[in-house]
């Protein structure tokens, strides 16, 4: 509503109403406890990053240390098999030759199959019986996944007894390398492989960890930390514009997410203004409201004594007076319970809108001829379930308003006309306030029935519309601003029965 609302709200009581902590109160939030270093963000992510670092060399290790196995043992295969090139035409080889080739190969015994003939190369003094080899393996049909499984039983069961290793020759002789090998050996050769992948895995976690952590540090850590900055600031001071986050340029989610904060922010410090001016108020109105009934009430003594005067048109117009001053100093009586944060108790009862409509026109001076046309379509005798003095209230604020804006328009030739509409029945009453005015521009729209959002014209505090929506929805009911071609704004007023609400027969 402009500058002739109805009621206002008393200090002292906006945080009550609107649920907004007033300054300086820090919500029961307390201070914000200080994160330690390796519970927060960041030492999650180091650590997390070297645990998924390990996992990934654990998960590539097995098949690693077959590989290394296999190439271990193709190894002494080529070695044997170069060996058995050489000395394979020779009928007999010297002790020192098999010492060296056997020592070389680190093998016991050292043999070439060329079909059904074998030949033996090379063999230890010592005798190696059936018994002491563990294992056979053929190169030339070793898969995947029983190389695999032989390489993690040598690891962890291995180191005792010799390994038969048969393989292709790599020298062209068209016969298969035959070695015995004691397991300690390549159990030691796997052991060593398995400290240096070890070492080397520790070594890429940490560079790893290290890169990821300073980047995820800059990218994220840091611009969460100042959004939380930001908010803990704000938090102390809402009121304070220069505490409002500057988003930066990211076009990130981070970036959005300060951009965003920065609109909460700019929208809570301009909310809390408006609490405050509604405080304020609320605090003028409060001092005033004492002397204002005062001034009423001798009012009132002077229109009793207008009652005396025989004059006809005085006769006529003094219960008008009269009950137009009673009804302002009820008015007043109703801005401490406002205030309060409480309405008047509803006293509903069954109404003649169409009297209630009247009413309003003639305070508004739209009885008689004017500048301002007053049509009132109610039907003659049309009831509505509702309280007489807020039902006037909603009225008289929504056609206040209407008046305003056809007056604001100087044009002459203008149409100045308010139209009262209503539809009755069972289930409520449905009443539609239009003006020929200039209308509401689309972006008052979204935010028409809030405090100090409304107001079109200097001097105007915007309370009138939120004060109508309020009582109106005390009802149960609601306001709403109907969107229809042609000129002018047209409020639709929605009051329900109290049987449709599920309410009790009477208050």
């Amino acid at each position: 509503m402009d500058a002739g609302a109805v009621t206002g709200p008393a200090a002292g009581q906006v945080s009550a109403r609107t649920g907004v902590a007033p300054e300086g109160a820090d919500g029961g939030g307390g201070a914000p406890a200080e994160v330690r270093r390796w519970s927060g963000l960041s030492g999650k992510l180091l650590i997390l990053t070297v645990l998924f670092v390990m996992l990934s060399e654990v998960l590539i290790f097995v098949p690693s240390m077959a590989n290394f196995r296999n190439t271990w043992l193709n190894d002494k295969l080529t070695i044997a098999g170069v060996a058995a090139s050489v000395l394979v035409e020779t009928d007999m080889v010297s002790p020192a030759v098999q010492a060296e080739l056997l020592r070389t190969t680190g093998a016991v015994a050292i043999a070439l199959n060329d079909g059904d003939r074998r030949r033996l190369i090379a063999m230890a003094p010592q005798a190696v019986a059936g018994d002491d080899i563990r294992m056979t393996i053929d190169m030339g049909e070793a898969d995947p996944v029983t190389s695999i499984m032989q390489s993690v039983h040598t690891l962890l069961a291995g180191g005792e007894g010799f390994l038969r290793v048969v393989g292709p020759s790599q020298m062209g002789l068209g016969g298969r390398v035959d070695i015995v090998l004691p397991q300690a050996m390549l159990r030691d050769a796997m052991l060593g492989f398995a400290v240096r992948i070890l070492a080397l895995s520790l070594v890429i976690s940490a560079i790893t960890a290290t890169l990821v952590y300073l980047s995820l540090r800059w990218m994220f850590v840091r611009p969460i930390r100042r959004l939380t900055g930001s908010m803990a600031r704000f938090q102390a001071a809402p009121d304070d514009p220069a505490r409002i986050i500057v988003p930066s340029a990211r076009n990130d989610e981070v970036g959005d997410a300060e951009r965003r904060l920065a609109g909460m922010q700019a929208k809570l410090a301009e909310t809390l203004e408006q609490r405050r001016q509604l405080a304020n108020l609320g605090l003028a109105v409060s001092k005033i409201n004492h002397d204002l009934r005062n001034l009423l009430a001798s009012a009132q003594l002077f229109s009793e004594r207008l009652e005396m005067v025989s004059d006809p048109t005085v006769q006529r117009l003094a219960p008008k007076i009269l009950a137009t001053l009673d009804r302002a100093v009820g008015y007043t009586r109703s801005v401490l319970d406002y205030g309060s944060a409480r309405e008047a108790p509803l006293r509903r009862r069954l109404v003649r809108l169409d009297v209630i409509a009247r009413d309003v026109g003639e305070v508004l001076g739209l009885s008689g001829e004017g500048d301002v046309a007053f049509d009132n379509r109610i039907p003659q005798g049309a009831e509505v379930d509702a309280d007489p003095e807020q039902l006037f209230r909603i009225l008289m604020n929504l056609s206040r308003n209407a008046v305003q804006a056809l007056r604001a328009d100087d044009n002459p030739a203008a149409v100045r006309r308010l139209t009262l509409e209503a539809d009755c029945g069972f289930e409520g009453a449905t009443i539609r306030i239009s003006d020929t005015g200039p209308g509401i521009p689309p972006e008052r729209r979204d935010q028409l029935f809030h405090p100090f959002q409304s107001a079109a014209k200097k001097g105007g505090t915007g309370l009138g519309l939120a004060i109508a929506a309020e009582l109106a929805h005390a009802h149960g009911g609601s306001i709403r601003l109907l969107d229809r071609p042609g000129p002018g704004a047209s409020f639709e007023l929605v009051i329900p029965a109290r049987a449709a609400r599920g309410d009790s027969a009477s208050d």
